[in-house]
């Protein structure tokens, strides 16, 4: 490929819900890390409610 070889984006790979592979959620709580499917009713709630801090960029 040189510089004016002109990319085409390929259409997005769609999976059926059977092709697709589980993903297990953990997080931290108190000192530790837990799988979020072992959470009760509550806790799970209120990892969903959580807000993420993100942390811009310092500009110089």
């Amino acid at each position: 490929m040189n510089d004016m070889t002109v990319m085409t984006q390929a259409a997005p790979t769609v999976l059926k819900d059977e092709e697709r592979t589980r993903c297990e959620v953990w997080t931290r709580v108190m000192g530790y890390h837990r799988p979020v499917t072992s959470f009760n009713k509550g806790k799970k709630s209120e990892h969903r409610e959580r807000q993420f801090f993100v942390e811009s960029r310092c500009s110089a």
